[in-house]
């Protein structure tokens, strides 16, 4: 594939979410559970102006993907993607003039056509996302606790696959949440475990697939090393560490990354 489009994520997690999608014609902003301020500011530490944000876009309702749209929106006239139930979820945001989608749609933003798919979350009509021009794909999915046929067929073969790997399995058990919690977390309507996220990657990753992101790991049930070397496992692929010492790996012939995003420290994938 040729490079058109680009994923930089400004921060993954439950303490807040927002990534930015590149395309030929401007940016989309993906969820927005941050403020305006760390918004700006981890977009220029990337190099990203985000004067260039056309469009937004909604996965679902919860706080840490919401939180700062409000404001954000204070400043920004373009248009606003969710789904119906997502935009009616909360109060301020059924005051916002959001398009509707629905949760198996498509429609074009930035240079971009973007397919939803229905995800499996506790709210009330999640979706992941799927950017693609002629020559470029991506894939974007979090807060899920399953992949159902049409989010597989969605993210299959993208050159950038960003998803969930939210929990190691076994430290989600041995932890210090309540029964409730993790049986909500490991649940069918809840996030992706390292294993469920190793599993797909079998399925998803195709010939035009250069960079694996795991996406909103959790900082009390899982680690950027376990997780990263859960995924490598399932693609052959070696463990070491990139530039800044963070764990990654790499297939032997070089031509895929696995990497991690972080709730703290944005990055770039190119």
């Amino acid at each position: 594939m040729t490079p058109e489009i680009h994923l930089h994520v400004l921060a993954s997690g439950s303490k807040g979410n927002a990534a930015l999608i590149e395309g030929p014609g401007g940016i989309v902003l993906v969820d927005d559970g941050i403020s305006r301020k760390a918004l700006l500011t981890r977009a220029d530490e990337l190099g990203v102006d985000p004067g260039r944000i056309v469009g937004v876009i909604l996965t679902h309702e919860h706080s840490d993907h919401v939180g700062g749209l409000s404001v954000f929106c204070n400043r920004f006239d373009g248009p606003l993607f969710a789904t119906a139930g997502t935009a009616g979820a909360r109060r301020y945001l059924t005051e916002l003039p959001f398009v509707l989608v629905g949760h198996s749609d498509e429609f074009e933003v930035a240079g971009m056509r973007v397919r939803t798919f229905p995800t499996s979350h506790d709210v009330a009509d999640p979706v992941g996302l799927r950017f693609s021009t002629e020559d470029d794909a991506l894939g974007f999915c979090t807060d899920t606790g399953e992949l159902g046929e049409e989010a597989l067929d969605a993210l299959a073969g993208t050159r950038i696959l960003a998803l969930e790997s939210n929990h190691d399995e076994r430290m989600l058990a041995t932890g210090d949440y309540p029964a409730y919690l993790k049986a909500r977390v490991g649940g069918p309507c809840g996030h992706l475990s390292n294993a469920q996220a190793a599993e797909a990657l079998v399925c998803l990753v195709g010939e035009d697939t250069e960079t694996v992101v795991a996406m909103h790991l959790s900082q009390e049930n899982n680690r950027p090393s376990v997780c990263v070397r859960t995924l490598a496992e399932a693609m052959g692929a070696q463990v070491g560490a990139d530039d800044e010492g963070r764990p990654e790996a790499r297939t032997k012939d070089g031509r895929l990354t696995i990497c991690c995003a972080a709730q703290d420290w944005p990055m770039s994938v190119w």
